[in-house]
């Protein structure tokens, strides 16, 4: 803590210097601080894998140790996944660990070389680390060596004489899908593709639903998820799916104002009415009228018609600083129904994501609960209550204290 602290103040005054007159000397420095910038990212990766193999992330109400990266640090999604595999991987890449350490290797490559072996054998890791790390001494750029660590495998089967490459003619451009697949000789098989827009929508309302994450002790990443919904939509054992498109009437009935997915993502008119006419078209009620969207509190799950309109306030859990996709939550009764405190309406209703809504009711003192000027419910994180300051008594508001 002493040399963090130490560390912190040298970073917060050497922020707010000016940099010198000279730009030769700002190369320097520049060169000089990215070989230390590296050493430090060598002690965050050990900090970070002793957070996630103790998995004390979520005793702060993080469901995963790349959602805390995101959220809490305020990393970028492919940031904190590189973090996060770097720091999973450093037993099994012991020489970029070691050089990563005494600043003599950069960040870039390092983690470079984590991406790359994660999904090897140890056999193959040890021979991938040696072959990588050879190509970053002979002077090959990180983008480079990136490119090439991207298809380490088919490498190693090349070499070993597996696998054919792939048929780069199979490739028919961005307006048509397609996809390509090659088998090895041990019974797998590469796929490589690519989905246009229509057929992406398809493919993330069959597959987004059934690709979360099974509990907080899932720790599968999102491609090995995606995977395993893959193979549950071929075998036959996956459950109906839905494609949402929202627009306007007269999106349907002709004009031009685009239309969105429940993500956010913008539709044009002409490709949502393309979708509706292959999906069919459900109406959306938002309010009273002959979708009941107000079932009070006899019943105790949402309706279909409630969920939708769910969807279109929420595009993500109502946890602030969480990033599951509306379209992966659960329906939450705000004040917890099995007490009463909150019938089953529209107006009581919020999505929270399925670790975040045991989170709730497990430790409701850790959720501090406003509305939003559009009306939505928003969920905050409190630390746990032995990690907060005794003076302290947390943002002002209403923390509801009753189950979900």
């Amino acid at each position: 803590m002493e040399l963090v602290n130490a560390l912190s103040t040298i970073a917060a005054e050497l922020a707010t210097r000016e940099a010198p007159e000279s730009a030769a000397a700002c190369l320097e420095l520049t060169e000089i601080l990215a070989t230390a910038t590296d050493m430090q990212e060598s002690a965050m990766a050990s900090f970070i894998g002793r957070v996630d193999v103790a998995g004390e992330q979520q005793r702060w109400g993080y469901p995963s140790t790349r959602a805390w990266l995101r959220s809490k640090l305020g990393m970028r999604e492919s940031r904190a996944k590189e973090r996060l595999t770097l720091a999973r991987q450093r037993h099994r890449i012991p020489q970029v660990t070691k050089r990563l350490a005494a600043g003599d290797l950069s960040y870039g490559y390092a983690t470079t070389v984590a991406e790359s072996v994660a999904r090897l054998d140890d056999t193959d890791c040890a021979q991938a680390e040696a072959t990588l790390l050879d190509m970053a001494d002979q002077g090959f750029s990180a983008g480079k060596v990136a490119a090439f660590g991207q298809r380490i495998r088919d490498v190693i089967a090349e070499r070993d004489g597996t696998e054919d490459a792939p048929d780069e003619d199979s490739k028919h451009g961005y307006d048509k899908s397609w996809i390509t697949t090659t088998r090895s000789l041990d019974g797998g098989r590469y796929i490589k593709g690519w989905l246009n827009p229509e057929d992406a929508a398809i493919w993330d309302g069959t597959l987004a639903p059934l690709a979360k994450p099974a509990g907080p002790d899932d720790r599968r990443d999102v491609s090995e998820r995606t995977a395993a919904a893959l193979s549950s939509v071929l075998s036959g054992g996956h459950k109906a799916t839905k494609v949402t498109v929202i627009c306007d009437l007269e999106t349907l009935t002709g004009g031009n104002a685009p239309a969105r997915l429940t993500d956010g993502t913008p539709i044009p008119a002409a490709q949502a009415r393309r979708i509706a006419l292959a999906a069919g078209v459900s109406p959306l009620l938002l309010g009273r009228g002959n979708t009941p969207l107000y079932l009070g509190y006899r019943e105790r799950f949402a309706s279909a018609a409630q969920r939708q309109v769910l969807e279109t306030l929420y595009p993500t859990c109502a946890v602030r600083e969480c990033e599951t996709p509306g379209t992966l939550c659960e329906v939450d009764h705000v004040g917890g129904w099995a007490l009463g405190r909150s019938p089953t309406d529209i107006d009581q209703l919020a999505l929270t994501c399925g670790w975040h809504n045991r989170f709730k009711h497990t430790s409701p003192d850790q959720i501090h609960i406003t509305k939003d000027p559009d009306g939505r419910y928003v969920y905050r994180l409190l630390p746990p209550p032995d990690a907060r300051p005794r003076t302290s008594n947390g943002p002002p508001g209403t923390t509801f204290n009753w189950a979900a």
